[in-house]
């Protein structure tokens, strides 16, 4: 091969990401951890990597190999997330439907500018959450209908406020007499 770019082109045709993450696995796992890979696969040595580079020199991998191989691979993954954020995971559904590729344009300047006005960082479907908690807003007019959604929307928007925004807030909200 004449470079790095052309063999991970002949080996890894469909995903070079995946070459990559194969790199990080095998460099960032103590040895120990190689002869067990095959049995837990990749996508949970992926996860365990996180762990390893978070854990340093601390790393007991001997649970992790073991939990690795016992658990679903979600199941998984959302023990990592936890022991790397201190914090439960969600969880969560993946969504399939169809748009038209006329549609594309503005769902995709739409979820642009939600990650914009709510920070890059969010992932899009918090973006799609707060685009649908907006239309909520403003379409929920009938004083008889199911407003559980929206009280919902509202206090996950009130929680993305500063704490001193949102004293201003309850300041603002008119007290019904």
């Amino acid at each position: 091969m004449k470079s790095f770019d052309e063999f991970l082109e002949k080996k890894f045709p469909e995903s070079r990401r995946k070459a990559y993450y194969l790199m990080a696995i095998h460099e960032q796992l103590p040895r120990q951890v190689h002869r067990d890979l095959r049995e837990m696969g990749w996508t949970k040595a992926r996860e365990l990597v996180k762990v390893a580079r978070m854990e340093r020199q601390n790393f007991d991998c001997a649970p992790w190999v073991h939990k690795a191989k016992q658990m679903p691979r979600e199941e998984f993954k959302r023990e990592v997330e936890r022991h790397l954020t201190g914090k439960e995971a969600e969880p969560w559904e993946m969504l399939y439907f169809k748009v038209y590729k006329s549609q594309l344009a503005v769902i995709e300047q739409a979820l642009e500018i939600a990650a914009l006005m709510l920070g890059s960082h969010r992932a899009r479907g918090y973006c799609l959450e707060m685009i649908c908690a907006d239309f909520l807003a403003g379409a929920n007019l009938d004083p008889t209908g199911n407003s559980d959604a929206l009280l919902l929307a509202l206090s996950r928007i009130y929680l993305l406020l500063p704490n001193s925004h949102r004293e201003e807030f309850l300041l603002r909200i008119p007290k019904a007499s």
